[in-house]
């Protein structure tokens, strides 16, 4: 199981569980832009309350990327839910850096958008983010899962 941590400019972190057996091409592409400092001093460049936000452009634009990556959204169980993890993109198989955590359900993005983890703590850190807060890093790392 892999896990990530965003840590803000202020301190504050946001834990997340990523589904890398359900999305492992969405996982792998932001492992690998995390633990190579992509996202350091990037920032959450769209906030819209009761819906999401929005970090990882490169431009702080939103219309920044990096190489494409197909969607998984074929038999992935995860949804669209609070504290979801989701890759944005700008139509289907473009997604790239830039992902999204939401504020609440919304079952209409399931088909068009890759859930690829979830928030497990510091959900209230999500709930305070302003547009142009800081990323100061996110890391992932493996999670051995010991049978007993």
């Amino acid at each position: 199981m892999k896990r990530a941590a965003i840590t803000l400019e202020k301190g504050q972190v946001i834990e997340l569980e990523l589904y890398e057996q359900e999305a492992p091409g969405t996982v792998a592409n932001f492992e690998k832009l995390a633990n190579s400092g992509f996202y350091n001093g990037l920032a959450f460049q769209r906030v819209v309350r009761n819906f999401v936000a929005q970090g990882g452009c490169p431009e702080g634009t939103g219309r920044g990327g990096t190489e494409k990556i197909p969607c998984e959204t074929q038999n992935n169980p995860h949804k669209h839910v609070r504290g979801a993890l989701s890759m944005a993109h700008f139509g289907p198989n473009t997604g790239s850096c830039q992902f999204f955590i939401c504020y609440d359900a919304f079952d209409y993005l399931d088909p068009w958008h890759t859930v690829f983890g979830g928030v497990t703590a510091g959900m209230e850190h999500v709930d305070t983010l302003r547009r142009g807060d800081v990323i100061r890093e996110i890391s992932v790392w493996a999670r051995e899962c010991h049978q007993e």
